[in-house]
């Protein structure tokens, strides 16, 4: 517990802005302090509350708004994949919260952590799972009330936006271990820019499903390539 709580904490330094940062954008948006508050607990999920907060102050239709947030959420089914073999076979009331808490910072925390120690057993792991959410999820909520409650007395050179992509490089950086994954992240940087043009942020999940291959095709050739290598420092 004391494990996970400690590795989830340095996410508090760019939560609190992040979750701040949506707060006021919601007022301006008109939402007021408990429409705010309710988004971030039922969302829970800051990318997909920041397109959707898009797109309603453009006043897009609702089933777009709605399909466009599903959509940038979609990383979560491959979150759930990835966690299944290791939290799978905790029983169903812990994996409701599970599915719940499963957010950028559970997961990359979690993934990170299973791989360190394949020892732990499920109890072990879900016990993990909940402590990197202890500090995270209460703060995301209490920020984005006092970001709503604030609204525009934000100053603008403040430039809380600095958080959304401080949060991923984070996240994302101490992971790309290997060829796959550094292949996969530049596949999903490149595509994105090209991508860019396509209406309600369509151009993450392009991206997101050509890393995918990318990444599988990568990490296969290299399994093929590993017995070869092998047998040449054999002969050798």
């Amino acid at each position: 517990m004391w494990q996970g709580i400690t590795d989830g904490l340095p996410f508090v330094l760019v939560i609190l802005p992040f979750g701040v940062l949506f707060g006021v954008l919601a007022a301006e948006a008109g939402l007021n302090m408990f429409e705010a508050l309710s988004f971030s607990i039922v969302v829970i999920a800051g990318a997909a509350q920041f397109t959707a907060l898009q797109l309603l102050g453009e006043h897009v239709p609702t089933l777009l708004v709605l399909t466009s947030a599903l959509a940038v959420n979609l990383r979560m089914v491959m979150y759930s994949a990835s966690l299944t073999p290791h939290l799978g076979a905790a029983p169903l009331w812990q994996r409701v919260f599970i599915a719940y808490f499963t957010i950028d910072q559970s997961y990359a925390c979690a993934v990170a952590a299973y791989e360190r120690n394949p020892g732990w057993s499920v109890p072990q792991k879900v016990t993990y799972f909940f402590a990197t959410v202890a500090m995270i999820c209460p703060l995301w909520y209490l920020s984005t009330a006092f970001g709503a409650w604030l609204g525009n007395g934000v100053p603008d050179g403040l430039a809380l936006d600095f958080a959304v992509p401080i949060t991923f490089i984070a996240m994302i950086g101490p992971m790309l271990t290997t060829g796959a994954h550094r292949a996969a992240a530049l596949t999903s940087v490149v595509l994105s820019l090209i991508f860019n043009f396509l209406p309600f942020n369509l151009g993450l999940i392009v991206a997101g499903i050509g890393a995918m291959i990318i990444g599988a095709q990568v990490e296969l050739w290299l399994e093929r390539r590993a017995p070869v290598q092998a047998g040449k420092g054999a002969r050798q």
